[in-house]
């Protein structure tokens, strides 16, 4: 059974790949066409055609960044990344910017986690100052601040509700923030956070 399972997935991941330089290869098309209408003066049609190249490299851009969410803990399960927050794929990066989100179960206990991804989200603005200042922080109940590398990140833990709530600012526009519920402990929700590949995070999500 493991060994199908792993047939499968990596027939799924050479389908992904596939179809992700197809679509490479569209944007290389349409940006030739646009330059072309360009060119020929045909400027409404030149402007779609590279509309529709800018639609599909924000989904390529998003896809990239669906992979660097953290593999589920021991003990736990995942599904697939949903890029279709804040808009869909064709928002990322937009004026409004986007989320990703990927859910967790605890295998055969209450635990749930999900793990969220924003770039470029209005709400960054308004929880940015919270993490530049320890006096916002100790007034705040159940929170705390915690370390991934030698960066900050902040900590809100319920332990009646069993709620957990972890969340990391990344170059000011990029938040990621792990929710927790029926957890024993916050410790699941704080190995999720650690476990982002926040080098990879910054080189897909790049400007």
């Amino acid at each position: 059974m493991k060994r199908s399972m792993t047939l499968f997935a990596a027939g799924a991941l050479s389908l992904s790949g596939w179809a992700t330089q197809a679509l490479a290869d569209e944007v290389t098309e349409q940006i030739e066409l646009g330059l072309e209408l360009y060119q020929g003066d045909e400027y409404g049609a030149a402007i779609t055609e590279l509309e529709f190249a800018i639609s599909d490299i924000r989904k390529l851009m998003s896809s990239r960044i669906a992979e660097t969410f953290p593999d589920p803990p021991e003990g736990w399960s995942a599904a697939e990344v949903n890029t279709s927050g804040g808009g869909g794929a064709a928002a990322m990066f937009g004026g409004g910017g986007s989320m990703l989100e990927r859910e967790y179960r605890q295998e055969g206990g209450e635990g749930r986690l999900t793990a969220q991804l924003m770039i470029d989200n209005p709400m960054i603005q308004a929880m940015s100052a919270m993490f530049s200042n320890p006096a916002l922080i100790a007034a705040q109940p159940n929170m705390e601040r915690i370390r991934i590398g030698r960066e900050s990140a902040i900590l809100k833990w319920d332990a009646a509700n069993g709620s957990a709530e972890a969340s990391f600012l990344m170059d000011g526009r990029i938040l990621m923030q792990v929710n927790g519920s029926g957890l024993a402990s916050e410790e699941p929700a704080v190995s999720l956070l650690k476990a982002w590949d926040l080098d990879a995070v910054r080189e897909h999500s790049a400007r």
